[in-house]
């Protein structure tokens, strides 16, 4: 059963998205374990299909990665660390005060933030950590950049929800009312070939909803414009994306 008010964009694609989106730095995951003292359990609220929980998973004991999608909890990556559920985040199902750390991963802009603060209270153990996490919009090596840009800011700008400002803004305007910490200056960075960055853009829920009102067309030209400038599809190109986290102790 789907959740009340739970915007599902993700759960069409699902595979996609655990097959084509990056993962995250091992120093944020550093950083992330440096803010509790213990290490016992860790819950990642809105985990899609776990590319931050198994990172988790070899610094806590336990990782509960809970998604209100059932669809990314069956696409997510097994790891023994890792106890995956379906749950919304804003109910997660365990027990008061057992969590020493709660991570959302790029899905915060999502979440009805007064019930998941009420639920982060709830499962904190005093002392812990609360971390917001989002990466911002993509960077190319070289002339395809400006392709991308164009296409995700000029085609794909009306298709676009609405939260996703907050992406771009690195969550600096979500309410957070926890004393916070300052994050560190995190790059991902990978070095794709053609096809994976194609598989990545394919993700992005504007592109399903471009695609839903225009057709095809829109991005097949982007195809063509970004393979024109790529050169040899195998050729592999630098890819980033700026990390920005709200850290906050509870």
């Amino acid at each position: 059963m789907r959740e009340p008010g739970f915007k599902d964009y993700f759960s069409v694609g699902s595979a996609d998205y655990a097959a084509h989106r990056p993962t995250y730095p091992a120093a944020l995951v550093d950083h992330l374990a440096g803010l509790t003292r213990r290490h016992e359990r860790v819950l990642d609220a809105a985990c899609g299909t776990g590319q931050l929980s198994t990172l988790l998973a070899g610094r806590f004991r336990e990782v509960v990665a809970t998604d209100a999608s059932a669809a990314q909890i069956a696409n997510a990556t097994p790891h023994p660390g890792v106890r995956y559920a379906v749950a919304p985040a804003e109910r997660s199902g365990l027990p008061a005060a057992s969590v020493d750390l709660v991570t959302v991963a790029q899905a915060a802009h999502w979440l009805d933030l007064d019930a998941f603060y009420a639920e982060v209270r709830r499962v904190g153990r005093p002392g812990g950590g609360l971390a917001l996490i989002s990466y911002g919009v993509l960077e190319v090596e070289g002339a395809a950049n400006p392709v991308v840009q164009d296409f995700y800011a000029s085609v794909l700008d009306p298709y676009w929800p609405p939260e996703r400002r907050h992406v771009e803004e690195g969550y600096a305007s979500l309410p957070f009312p926890f004393p916070e910490s300052p994050a560190p200056d995190l790059w991902i960075a990978v070095s794709w070939a053609l096809p994976d960055l194609l598989g990545y853009v394919s993700t992005w829920s504007a592109v399903r909803a471009a695609e839903r009102a225009l057709g095809t067309r829109p991005v097949e030209t982007f195809r063509h414009a970004l393979a024109a400038e790529w050169g040899d599809p195998q050729c592999r190109r630098d890819v980033r994306w700026r990390v920005s986290a709200r850290i906050g102790r509870l």
